[in-house]
């Protein structure tokens, strides 16, 4: 006979026994309890019970407003199709693809304006490249500025552009080349006495003639006449014999390659042997085309030269533009690119397509190598950059040199 108790273990076995059982029963319950405590907090306080797919970012869109069709299709397919080079060579920036949409200013009679508009309302671009020229050239430009977009300008020159804080231009400025053409006259010509003619309906014709005069005078030189003209006109006998009459040592005239080549054929025909500077308007195969033989040794100033350019990025800019049309390079299809180039490199070093970013990078600028030259942007939104000076020398313009801004031929 058991006494009582003797299945009552020893003292300790069965509190020991026990308390293994709650322990591995607590082992077992303390995960559940964590996450039913975690589930409970997560309801509480709204986190949602799946995390988003990360979010990829859209592209950088571009807008290009040109002349593609009527009078200035030339120049405006030149100019967009060194964008589009430049595209194919830099296609993204900061991982993100760019996109390119293009509105004809000559078509539907839609003006710079019209195509701004298109392009911010329908496309949703970051940024513009525009204008060539047209009839209202800062139209674009003005709307963009309304709503933050910056604007890069290739070759549109006026003076209301430095009234823009979001509208930025690479192209030479009148300032540049009419001080350039000014100086290398005086300087590397020796010459002295100078005659102006001019197209009175052109705001850039007679900013460039002011300009000459006031740095041609102001190193040394005379202006001994000035002569005027209106667009459309075709002959030039009488403003070319009052020049002659007042025997300069050079001939200033800043107008149309077209101008410049009617002009160049009636004085030679009238016996005119004088120096002849004109500007970039003139820089256009049209020029030799149109003057032959009478533009010969005609001088120019311009936005670039293949011989005056920077070395690696000129090359390989060249080597894809030929690749790619089978023409040569010239001064529209590079600006077109050199616009490009600019707004990609603001967009890599503001890392924002925010327009008040991108527009104080712009503002920035400074030492940017682009195809036409190294520039800095000035506080007007102007490039900063040497002038290109080029002679007409068989059928080709042949590169005489580069002018820094601000220094005499040969500094």
């Amino acid at each position: 006979m058991k006494r009582w108790g003797s299945n009552i273990p020893r003292s300790g076995s069965y509190s020991e026994k026990r308390g293994e059982n709650e322990t591995e029963r607590g082992t077992n319950m303390r995960p559940m309890r964590l996450l039913l405590f975690i589930l409970v907090l997560l309801l509480v306080v709204g986190f949602p019970l799946s995390l988003p797919a990360a979010e990829k970012p859209g592209a950088v869109r571009i807008g290009v407003y040109l002349p593609m069709t009527g009078p200035m299709a030339a120049q405006g397919q030149a100019e967009y199709a060194g964008i589009k080079v430049a595209h194919t060579m830099k296609p993204a920036v900061l991982g993100t693809k760019v996109e390119l949409f293009l509105v004809d200013t000559a078509a539907e009679n839609i003006g710079t304006a019209g195509a701004a508009e298109r392009l911010i309302k329908e496309h949703k671009v970051h940024a513009l490249i525009g204008e060539l020229s047209g009839d209202d050239p800062l139209g674009g430009i003005a709307l963009a500025e309304g709503v933050g977009k910056p604007t890069v300008i290739p070759s549109t020159q006026s003076p209301a552009i430095k009234d823009k804080r979001y509208a930025f231009h690479i192209g030479l400025t009148n300032t540049l080349q009419g001080e350039a053409a000014a100086r290398y006259a005086y300087s590397r010509l020796k010459t002295v006495k100078a005659a102006l003619f001019m197209n009175i309906e052109r705001d850039y014709s007679i900013d460039l003639a002011n300009i000459f005069t006031r740095n041609f005078t102001g190193a040394g030189g005379k202006i001994v006449t000035i002569a005027y003209f209106r667009t459309g006109d075709s002959d030039f006998t009488t403003q070319l014999s009052s020049i002659m009459a007042a025997k300069p040592d050079v001939l200033y005239l800043p107008v149309s390659y077209l101008e410049v080549a009617r002009i160049c054929r009636q004085s030679v025909d009238m016996g005119i042997n004088i120096h002849i500077i004109s500007s970039t308007d003139a820089h256009a195969p049209g020029l030799i085309t149109a003057g032959g033989e009478y533009v010969e040794g005609v001088i120019l100033t311009s936005d670039f030269a293949r011989e005056g350019a920077p070395a690696d990025v000129a090359t390989a800019y060249r080597d894809a533009y030929e690749k790619e049309t089978g023409a040569q390079v010239g001064r529209f299809d590079v600006l077109g690119a050199d616009a490009y180039f600019l707004l990609i490199d603001t967009v890599q070093r503001a890392r924002s397509t925010a327009g008040s970013k991108m527009r104080e990078t712009l503002s920035n600028t400074k030492g940017f190598e682009g195809i036409s030259g190294v520039m800095d942007m000035d506080r007007g939104g102007n490039a900063v950059k040497g002038a290109v000076m080029l002679q007409i020398k068989g059928d080709e313009f042949r590169y005489l040199e580069t002018l820094p801004p601000g220094k005499e031929p040969g500094q």
